[in-house]
C-alpha cells in the first residue's frame, strides 16, 4: 500500500515538472511488480493515475496562471481524431518493429531537444498569417510570456500526438512538451503547463473507456489505481512548485532524459516483445 502511494507521488512530481502524465515511467514499473496482470489492466491503471496526476497539476499550474487555456483547449480537440485512428491502426502495424523504430526516433529527439534545451524567439520577425496566434500570459509573479506560433502546425501536431500516444500507448505529453518549445516556440514554463491541461482532458477520455470496458475492475485494479492516484495528486502539486525554482532550459533537458527512458524502453520492448 505504502509502496503504491510513494511511486504515485514519484511519478506525479516528475511527471508534472515536465508536463508529461508519468505514464512512461508508471507502466514498465507496474509491469515488473505485477508480471501476470493482463497488459490492459496495467494500461488502464496508468491512464486513472495520469488522469489525476494531470488534473491535480492543471489546477496547480492554472493557481500559477501559466496555462494557457485556449490553445490547450484546441489542441485536445485536435488530439481526438487521431487517438481514434491510433487505436484503429494498431493491427496494421508490426509492433515490435514499429516500437523499435519509434523509439530510436525518440532518442534522436531527445538528443536534439538536450543540445537546442534554450528556448527559441519564435517565428521570424515580419511573418504575416491568418493563421498566426499572439498570446501574452502573464502569471502570478508577474512575469510576462509573449509568444507567437501557427495554429496549423499546432493542430496538426496535436493530431500525429493523438495518433502515436494511441497506438503506442505512450502519455502524449512526452512528444508534446518538446513540439511547443521547439516547433511552437512557447516558452518552457507555458508548454509544460499547456500539456498538463491537455492531458488531463486526453487521460480523462481514454480512462472512461476502460472503465466502462470494465478492465480496470479485473482483479484489485481499482484499488491500486486509487493508491497510485493519491501519491500522484499531491506529486503533482509538489512538482507544479519545483518548477518554479527551475530555468526553462532546465525543464527541457529534465524532458529530454524522460524522453531517452521511453525511447529506449520501447526498443527494448519491440526487440523482446
Amino acid at each position: 500500500m505504502v509502496i503504491l502511494v510513494a511511486l504515485g507521488f514519484a511519478v506525479g512530481t516528475y511527471g508534472t515538472l515536465i508536463g508529461a502524465g508519468g505514464g512512461f515511467l508508471l507502466v514498465p514499473v507496474l509491469l515488473f511488480m505485477y508480471p501476470r496482470d493482463n497488459p490492459g489492466t496495467i494500461t488502464s491503471i496508468s491512464l486513472v493515475v495520469v488522469f489525476f496526476n494531470a488534473l491535480s497539476g492543471s489546477f496547480a499550474y492554472g493557481r500559477m496562471k501559466r496555462i494557457d487555456y485556449r490553445s490547450g483547449a484546441l489542441f485536445a480537440l485536435a488530439t481526438i481524431p487521431g487517438a481514434i485512428l491510433g487505436a484503429l491502426a494498431v493491427s496494421l502495424f508490426s509492433r515490435g518493429l514499429f516500437s523499435v523504430v519509434f523509439g530510436v526516433v525518440l532518442v534522436g529527439i531527445s538528443l536534439f531537444s538536450f543540445w537546442r534545451s534554450r528556448e527559441n524567439a519564435g517565428p521570424a520577425a515580419g511573418v504575416v498569417s491568418a493563421f498566426l496566434q499572439t498570446r501574452t500570459l502573464q502569471d502570478y509573479h508577474g512575469q510576462r510570456y509573449t509568444y507567437a506560433f501557427d495554429l496549423r502546425i499546432g493542430l496538426g501536431l496535436s493530431f500525429v500526438v493523438g495518433f502515436f500516444s494511441s497506438l503506442l500507448g505512450i502519455g502524449g505529453g512526452i512528444i508534446h512538451v518538446p513540439a511547443m518549445a521547439h516547433l511552437l516556440y512557447f516558452p518552457a514554463h507555458i508548454a509544460t503547463a499547456t500539456s498538463q491541461f491537455v492531458l488531463a482532458i486526453m487521460a480523462f477520455t481514454g480512462s472512461s473507456v476502460h472503465v466502462l470496458t470494465g478492465q480496470i475492475t479485473q482483479g484489485t485494479g481499482l484499488i491500486r489505481a486509487l493508491l497510485l492516484s493519491a501519491g500522484a495528486l499531491l506529486g503533482a502539486q509538489v512538482g507544479a512548485r519545483l518548477s518554479e525554482r527551475v530555468r526553462g532550459t532546465w525543464l527541457l533537458r529534465l524532458l529530454a532524459l524522460a524522453l531517452v527512458l521511453v525511447g529506449l524502453r520501447l526498443v527494448i520492448s519491440g526487440l523482446v516483445g
